[in-house]
């Protein structure tokens, strides 16, 4: 039973559903923004107190939520600001968890400072980008996360953790791995310069060509990758309902050169392959997915694969948490069966028992 002690702004059986970019999943037994670092201890008191499970949530970008919703207490992350300071000739902006991200992003770049214009156009919040280690186009949130603080729900104070006490590796951290919820994100400061942009993936290098843009700035590479993100599928457009999904489903696996080349020996030709740690390679997921039968616009029921890019699964009006864990089970067997490579879904899901589909696709 919840605790009779107050948390003022509590609220019952919230559908998750309108809250979330797949626009699926049930609703929060209970339900409460967080304006501030103070109402997310009070938050925490109030579940700890009452012994319910706690979600926290941001923009909803990278969920499923299971049809039953969650039964516990859903915290939604609304703390905002952006301040601004100087170290020598770096830039620090802290910005409040609750930030859409994408309006950060053009905030640092209309002050010309380089570092996040490849992730622009990425749906969700700031507290959200650590947790995953966003990335695309050659950047990583980690290249220049300076600092964060943090609820320790363990310890019940606020941590300030620097940018390697996050643990930061290829779409993951600590926050992901060994301490998965235990901490919440408050606000998160960002190392910046002004220089150049980074411009090595061929789809901006390609664009840019195309434009006319030989001496790029952080402005061009900005509206580049926006534009390259749009005609994918993967900015936000409630007129496109190719953009109802949680963007990438699955991440691109890092293999050995060995199996690269096993890949590519079934396939009749090398896939595309970028250099990562330790001597791996970072192969295509999109990639492997259309060499084992699936392709854009495929369709099962009321979810399928965008119009535009084969890693965006969406729902085509009507899905549900089940059709579409089923459809992604159903791709990650074929790429399996194909390639002997196991894809590693991107999302978080939330409020699902016994459910041998999303069982198999964290396996």
């Amino acid at each position: 039973m919840p605790s009779t002690e107050r948390l003022g702004g509590l609220r019952e059986a919230v559908s998750l559903a309108p809250l979330t970019t797949l626009g699926i999943g049930g609703p929060a037994r209970w339900f409460f923004e967080a304006k501030s670092t103070a109402d997310v201890v009070r938050a925490h008191r109030w579940s700890t107190s009452s012994g319910v499970a706690v979600l926290v949530l941001g923009g909803g970008s990278n969920l499923v939520v299971s049809d039953a919703g969650f039964g516990g207490l859903v915290i939604q992350i609304g703390m905002k600001g952006l301040t601004w300071s100087a170290d020598g000739e770096d830039a620090l902006v802290t910005v409040g968890a609750g930030e859409p991200w994408d309006d950060t992003v053009a905030a640092c770049v209309a002050r010309n400072l380089a570092g996040l214009e490849c992730l622009s156009g990425i749906p969700g919040t700031v507290g959200g980008t650590p947790i995953q280690n966003v990335g695309a186009y050659g950047q990583d949130v980690s290249d220049t996360i300076d600092r964060l603080s943090a609820y320790d729900n363990e310890s019940g104070a606020v941590a300030n953790l620097s940018g390697r006490e996050c643990a930061f590796s290829y779409r993951t951290s600590r926050f992901k791995r060994n301490d998965a919820g235990r901490f919440v994100i408050c606000d998160v400061t960002f190392r910046l310069r002004s220089g150049l942009p980074t411009v090595t993936y061929p789809d901006i290098v390609g664009y840019l060509a195309g434009a006319g843009v030989s001496s790029p700035d952080v402005r061009s590479v900005r509206h580049a990758v926006l534009q390259v993100r749009r005609r994918k599928g993967m900015v936000i457009d409630p007129m496109d309902p190719d953009t109802r999904s949680v963007g990438s489903f699955f991440m691109n696996p890092v293999i050995s050169p060995g199996d690269r080349d096993r890949v590519a020996a079934v396939a009749g030709v090398q896939p595309p392959a970028y250099p990562a740690d330790e001597g791996r390679v970072k192969v295509s997921a999109a990639w492997l997915i259309e060499r084992s039968g699936f392709h854009r616009g495929d369709a099962d029921g009321s979810v399928g694969i965008s119009t535009k890019h084969t890693l965006a699964l969406v729902n085509r009006g009507g899905a549900t948490a089940r059709d579409v864990l089923r459809f992604a089970a159903r791709i990650k067997r074929g790429v399996i069966d194909r390639f002997g490579i196991r894809l590693r879904p991107e999302p978080m899901f939330v409020g699902f028992d016994d459910n041998h589909d999303r069982d198999f696709l964290l396996s």
